[in-house]
Formats: structure tokens, C-alpha cells, sequence
């Protein structure tokens, strides 16, 4: 056991702190689209050049230069749409920080593995602790020239970072690439022109508690007008009072309506984002907000009925109930997604399948125990090396998304999510629960054994299952019980009790009077005159 990473408790997975919900904008006219448009280009300008600005101050900024940026953004917009941008900026700047963090922590993984894997022989077996050597002079050459190329990459982002410099694309990366690439990527140079104008526009502003309907630069009001506040330079399109501009559409929310609705109606704070979908040539509106802090149940008081453990797949969710005491309840569940096609059809399988599950579990009133996934570090090449279609395998598992989701969906239906440490559920679940849960009516798969291990983790009991006695000892045989009992159970240590009626085919019934009693088998003295007695059945595993 010594060689073994130390397992992390189970916990409470927090809910989530904001929400996000989206309408379209119908029946706008030309001159909506055109003051939209002039808009979103004259704000987008100018938060590329407060991202200028930001980069180029690098590690130095500080709250006066965030005065400055502000202060040079209001004279040209106004103090609330300077907010704004500088405030998007300030977000973007950390995001680039932490993923740039990232990426150079997988390069110096990389560079290790490479640099290990080097040192040995060529041929040099492995084991399932390290790697071993690569199998020819011709992939160690190959290795040799990639980890030279690692070594300049880490060099650079390591300077890069100590320098305070970031690389982000106002637009997307991918879109950027796109432009080399139309053929591939089935666009034409107007149409792929369009789409990056319309990724590089800003129309977005916070919310502001106090205010009337919680915004005062993009208001909606509770009978769906939306208004903008207009900036400096393009006040004069204005069509309302005080620089504003009323679209001739109305917004409607679907879902959580009545939320949205309640907040406005108490001048809550809600932020709202203006964007053109150019593929299906429609606006939309998104509104989010900050979700009151929930107190978290404690882990206790959900183990006390029960659980449901999932293991995920590249597939499916596989799910088995769970009882306090760590016993598989009834039939295990299997909910099926398919990760192919477009993302909006991904997004929509990988609903569906959660929404499938959570309904299972409310129906039983469970919480739903899952694994802490994060394949980050997991799906490199220079961990699996050849084994390709292992690493596609896991980089198609939609972990974020699930983990997001679901923790989204839950909360909505009231549902607990318990996240457990991944190590060894599908090994250890495998080695103790598969072939005790197979039955002639019953075909137990290893994902739904490790369904179960991280059901019992989360619960708090060991994934294997009770230690059976050595097979020769003095006092009992090797076909001694291997059951489930709490540690308070009383008489958990003793025999079980005797069921009435016949056991075997030559034995009538009420036969067998002293089959429990281990005493009045080949011992002397045995306590027949003892007194019945009568224990609790005790729970047992499968």
C-alpha cells in the first residue's frame, strides 16, 4: 500500500453562485440592427485598446493605472460603459494568466516524462509505476528532437509569464485560423469578414443594485422593452430621453422567468450581453446574475439514507443505488449520450442523459455521488505515448461540461452532488464488486462495479468488500460470511441467525435445530441448555 497516491475525502460539491439565461430579439428593424451594430463596433474599439493598454502595463498595473484606463474610456463612451470594458478586460487578463499557467505546467510535464523515458535503455521494460525506455533508436531519435522542442517552448512561456505577458485573440484563436483556412473551413472571405466583426463587438454592461430594473446602461423592463444608453459619440441616434435608444422589439424569457422577473421588480442587480448569432442571423440577450449563498448539507445527514454512485464514461453514465450501509439496491441504470456531431447536439445528449439520472434520483430522494475528473494532465502524449485512441478516448469525455451541468441541474431540482477522489474506483471496483453483483439474470459491466465503489467512498465505507478469515484457522473454515455490518451493529461478530424451514432436501422442516450454533459442532461441551436467542438480520452485501 505504501506505493499508492493518498485518496482525497469525499465532499460536498458547492452549487452554483451565478445563473444565465438567454431570449431572442424578434422583429427588429433596420435601424435596431444599425444602431446595434455602430454600437457594438465603436465599444469593441475601444476594448481593444483598453487591452493594449492592460498588456502593455503587464505586472506593474495597478488600481491608479485601472483609474487611468477607466478615465481615458469615459471620455469617449461614458463612466458606465468605461466600467465595463475595463472590468471584461481585467477578467480576460486572468483567465489568459491562469491558462498560461496551465500550459506550462503540461509542458514541464512533458519535458520530465521525455527526460526520464531518455535516461533508460533502449527497450528497457516498464512497470505500472513508471515507463519504460522507447522501443527503438528511431522513436528515441524523434523523442530527442520533441523534447528539445518542449525545452524552447517552456523556456519562452516561462519567460513570457515572468515578463507578464499574455497572447489572447479579441475574436477567438480558432476563428483567427480560420482565415488561412476558408476551404476547410466552408467560408468565404465575406462571410468569414462578418464573423469576426461580430466576435470583436462588446455590448455588455454589469448590473448595478439600486438602480431602476438593475441596469441602468442596458435596461429591460418587466413588459420586455430594452432600451441602451447610448455612447458619446452616437448620441444623436438616440430615439428616447437622456441619450437612449428603445429597440422596437420585446424580450421574453423562457426560463427561470418569474426569477428574472422578481429581481427586476426589486431593482436587483442583473448584467445583460447583446450578440448576433451570424450563422442564423439572429440577436439575442443574455441576463445573469449572483445567486444568494445556499448553506451546503452537511455529508452526514446525506449518508443516512443512501446514495446513488455514477461512474462516467465516454458513452454513458453508469449508476447503481446505494443503501447507507453500502449495499447495492435494486437494478443498475445505464443512460446513454452520444458525443458526435455538432456541440449544440452534444450539449443537448449530455442534458438529456442528466436529466434522465437527477429524475431517478428525486424520485428516490438521493443525493448522487461522482468522480472529481480532471483528465488536464492525463491526456498528453508523452504519458500514453502510442496509445492514440486511449487518448482520444478520454479527451472526448466531456468532464468540464458534465461536472458544470450537473451541478447546475442539481440544484435546480434540489439534488446533493457528493464528488469522491477517482483513484482506483474502477480497479478496486472491478477486482471486489463485479463478480459478486453477476447473476444468471443479471450481467454486472465493470463501469457499473465502479458505479458502486464510488458510492461506497462516498459514504464513507471501503471499497472492498469484508476481509474473509485466514482459509486454515483453529476456530472457523473458509466458507466463512463475508458480510456488511456497521461498526454498531450488535452481534455483527457472531453467527446469523437460523431461518426457519428446510436448508437442504434431506433436512425437514424445523430440522437442524443447532445449525447457527457453532458450539454444537465437534466440541466438547457445547452449550445445548443454552437459552434461544434471537439477532437482527444484519445488512448484507451482494
Amino acid at each position: 500500500m505504501g506505493g499508492l497516491r493518498e485518496v482525497v475525502a469525499p465532499f460536498v460539491a458547492p452549487r452554483p453562485t451565478g445563473v444565465a439565461i438567454r431570449g431572442s430579439l424578434k422583429d427588429l428593424t433596420g435601424q435596431d440592427e444599425k444602431v446595434l451594430r455602430l454600437v457594438g463596433g465603436l465599444l469593441g474599439s475601444l476594448a481593444a485598446r483598453d487591452w493594449k493598454a492592460r498588456c502593455a502595463a503587464g505586472l506593474d498595473h495597478d488600481s491608479e493605472r485601472w483609474a487611468q484606463r477607466k478615465q481615458t474610456l469615459t471620455r469617449e463612451s461614458s463612466s458606465r460603459w468605461a466600467g465595463s470594458i475595463t472590468k471584461a478586460t481585467h477578467d480576460q487578463w486572468a483567465l489568459a494568466r491562469r491558462g498560461q499557467l496551465a500550459y506550462i505546467q503540461s509542458l514541464d510535464a512533458g519535458v520530465r516524462t521525455i527526460a526520464q523515458r531518455l535516461s533508460l535503455p533502449v527497450g528497457a521494460k516498464g512497470s505500472k509505476r513508471s515507463q519504460g525506455g522507447y522501443r527503438s533508436r528511431q522513436e528515441w531519435f524523434a523523442k530527442t528532437r520533441r523534447l528539445h522542442l518542449l525545452q524552447d517552448r517552456l523556456e519562452r512561456e516561462r519567460a513570457d509569464r515572468d515578463a507578464g505577458r499574455v497572447r489572447v485573440v479579441r475574436g477567438g484563436r480558432k476563428l483567427l485560423c480560420n482565415r488561412h483556412n476558408l476551404q476547410a473551413a466552408r467560408l468565404t472571405e465575406a462571410g468569414w469578414r462578418v464573423r469576426w466583426e461580430a466576435e470583436r463587438w462588446f455590448l455588455q454592461a454589469d448590473g448595478e443594485s439600486g438602480k431602476r430594473y438593475g441596469n441602468e446602461t442596458i435596461r429591460v423592463s418587466p413588459d420586455g422593452e430594452l432600451s441602451i444608453k447610448l455612447p458619446a459619440p452616437l448620441a444623436g441616434l438616440a430615439n428616447a430621453p437622456h441619450g437612449r435608444y428603445v429597440l422596437a422589439c420585446r424580450v421574453g424569457f423562457q426560463h427561470r422567468a418569474q426569477q428574472w422577473a422578481d429581481r427586476i421588480a426589486t431593482h436587483r442587480a442583473v448584467a445583460y450581453r447583446i450578440h448576433l448569432d451570424v450563422a442564423r442571423n439572429r440577436w439575442y440577450l443574455t441576463a445573469s446574475w449572483r445567486l444568494a449563498p445556499v448553506r451546503t448539507v452537511s455529508l452526514e445527514a446525506i449518508r443516512t439514507g443512501g446514495l446513488i454512485g455514477v461512474d462516467t464514461n465516454a458513452d454513458h453514465l453508469a449508476a447503481w443505488r446505494l443503501d447507507a450501509h453500502g449495499n447495492p439496491v435494486g437494478e443498475p441504470r445505464r443512460f446513454d449520450y452520444d458525443l458526435s456531431g455538432c456541440a449544440s447536439h452534444r450539449d443537448a445528449q449530455v442534458r438529456h442523459a442528466l436529466i434522465r439520472l437527477l429524475h431517478w434520483a428525486q424520485r428516490h430522494r438521493l443525493a448522487v455521488a461522482v468522480e472529481d475528473l480532471d483528465f488536464a494532465a492525463e491526456k498528453t502524449r508523452e504519458k500514453h505515448g502510442r496509445r492514440k485512441h486511449f487518448r482520444q478516448l478520454i479527451s472526448g469525455m466531456p468532464t468540464a461540461k458534465l461536472r458544470t451541468r450537473l451541478a447546475s441541474m442539481a440544484a435546480e431540482l434540489g439534488i446533493t452532488i457528493v464528488a469522491v477522489d477517482p483513484a482506483y474506483t474502477s480497479k478496486w471496483g472491478a477486482q471486489h464488486w463485479q463478480k459478486p453483483l453477476t447473476s444468471r439474470n443479471r450481467k454486472a459491466t465493470r463501469h457499473h462495479a465502479a458505479a458502486v465503489a464510488i458510492g461506497r467512498r462516498a459514504l464513507g465505507h471501503p471499497i472492498r468488500r469484508r476481509t474473509a478469515p485466514p482459509p486454515h484457522d483453529q476456530s472457523e473454515r473458509a466458507g466463512h460470511r463475508t458480510v456488511q455490518a456497521t461498526p454498531g451493529t450488535p452481534g455483527r461478530e457472531e453467527t446469523r441467525p437460523r431461518i426457519p424451514g428446510p436448508r437442504t432436501r434431506s433436512v425437514d422442516a424445523g430440522g437442524g435445530a443447532k445449525a447457527g450454533d457453532q458450539g454444537a459442532h465437534n466440541r466438547s461441551g457445547h452449550p445445548a441448555e443454552h437459552e434461544p436467542w434471537h439477532q437482527d438480520s444484519l445488512p448484507l452485501s451482494l
